[in-house]
């Protein structure tokens, strides 16, 4: 006799609907992230600026635009860090995706240098600057909504459901890319790199559907509930919780290397080495149904064993993968591009799988919003968008990959020393509740016990009449 499996309940429902919804909305404000690097890499030098500058230049102006998105996204992460932690996470996410959408396909319909002059760059600084905002906002709070609404003791590998939208949105892009470069050059450079921009706005319609769904986290509505919001949650993170700001991101510079592998390498694999087009493209996507099928057990990995061991076995391998997936990209040999690109991928995207649901660990849920997103925003300010800049003007002034090799190694190791700092202050089991989860259990049952002695506390008439009698 068979029995029916056990149905799931309500909350796991809503844990499980939670995570699909992360991951899903994160796919498609990262697509359109992603395809920005893409076409800054391949045509955006072309198309935004001059043709008169030196060999280079515009590619190099077409990376310091990419970086204007990432020196916004620290304001995003502010803004919508103190909306999230005063209103709630679902709201907020569903505004930073409407923003991504409009910049995205803003910058689809922009007319070129050739047309309008300065105003083609400007224009375009000036969506890529919304374009970071909302990504500034959008990753803290998509974090959340999957870890918060997680069944106890599964917050990490329920985060991952987030960070997995970041492979799929950059494959997405990728794939977008990739499906173009068959078009001639010339075509290509008039119209067909904004075919990905303008298809953003399908797929936000859908992102939009979903998040209108959503409920808002147990946690969330206890501290609206109970009235602990904070008046100034940046002013909070920044006056008690700075160091952990700062360890969080310090421990995030791996989490970036991907802009060496699919931007920078990009760049200089097609114009500097021979490589087609699309022959790159295709190696990048394989690395990253690499990353997108390995990146979860980064999660379940540190979820199983000491926090600070785990962290070490992912980590470690990258100081010799990284800066080797340089060289065997200059041999010009597919085969052993696409193998080592694979490899050096393996490290850092089990590490970006684990690492949001440490860093959601670290802060007390009303300010969580905010401190989350206040760590991630500030080393995407200092490395994520300066990571291609750098790498290509160290190859522009020296001339040869070297020192790009050795300071992506170096992003290793600084990762490293900040997270086990980090989870030696907050705690490295993650079967058990981290100092501010049990900060946050004491302090609710505090308040439980509070109401429960005013409720059965008796009443001034109650205590006259017993003494009356």
């Amino acid at each position: 006799m068979t029995t029916a499996p056990p149905k799931r309940t309500e909350a796991e429902t809503k844990a499980r609907r939670a995570g699909i919804a992360s991951f899903i909305g994160t796919t498609i404000e990262w697509y359109d992230f992603y395809i920005y690097g893409t076409a800054s890499a391949l045509v955006f030098g072309q198309v935004f600026f001059s043709d008169t500058l030196p060999a280079g230049m515009g590619t190099l102006l077409a990376f310091v635009t990419l970086w204007a998105g990432f020196l916004a996204r620290p304001i995003g992460g502010i803004v919508f860090g103190h909306l999230g932690d005063k209103i709630g996470r679902k709201n907020t996410l569903v505004i930073t995706l409407m923003m991504m959408g409009t910049a995205t396909v803003g910058i689809g319909l922009l007319p070129s240098y050739a047309q309008i002059g300065i105003w083609a760059p400007a224009a375009l600084v000036f969506l890529r600057v919304v374009q970071g905002v909302a990504v500034g906002g959008e990753w803290g709070g998509a974090v959340l909504i999957a870890s918060e609404n997680a069944p106890k003791g599964k917050g990490i590998l329920y985060s991952a459901f987030a960070q997995q939208g970041s492979p799929a949105g950059n494959l997405l892009a990728t794939m977008a890319f990739f499906l173009l470069s068959a078009m001639p050059t010339p075509a290509f450079v008039l119209y067909g790199w904004r075919i990905p921009f303008l298809i953003s706005a399908a797929l936000v319609i859908v992102g939009m559907i979903i998040r209108l769904k959503l409920e808002e986290s147990d946690a969330m509505k206890t501290v609206l509930k109970r009235k602990k919001t904070v008046a100034l949650p940046i002013g909070e993170v920044l006056r008690k919780h700075w160091v952990l700001v700062l360890l969080g991101a310090g421990a995030l510079p791996l989490a970036q290397v991907t802009y060496f592998k699919n931007t920078f390498a990009l760049s200089w694999a097609t114009s500097e080495l021979g490589y087609d087009r699309g022959t790159f493209l295709g190696a990048i996507a394989i690395a990253l149904v690499v990353q997108f099928i390995v990146q979860p057990f980064g999660a379940v990995l540190v979820s199983r064993i000491d926090m600070r061991k785990a962290m070490c076995i992912m980590v470690i391998p990258e100081f010799i993968l990284m800066p080797a997936m340089f060289f065997a990209i200059r041999t010009e040999n597919f085969a052993i591009a696409v193998v080592a690109m694979c490899l050096a991928t393996i490290p850092h995207s089990m590490f970006y799988g684990a690492i949001a649901g440490v860093l959601a660990r670290a802060f007390p849920a009303n300010i969580r919003y905010t401190g989350l997103s206040a760590a991630y925003q500030l080393c995407s300010l200092v490395v994520g968008g300066g990571t291609p800049v750098l790498a290509q003007w160290m190859l522009n002034s020296s001339g040869n990959i070297v020192g790009v090799a050795f300071v992506s190694a170096g992003y290793a190791a600084v990762s490293l020393i900040c997270t086990l700092l980090l989870l030696n202050r907050t705690g490295f089991d993650a079967r058990r509740l981290s100092t501010a989860e049990q900060s946050d259990a004491d302090e609710l049952q505090l308040d439980i016990d509070e109401d429960d002695a005013v409720d059965t506390a008796p009443s001034a008439g109650q205590t006259r009449a017993t003494a009356h009698s």
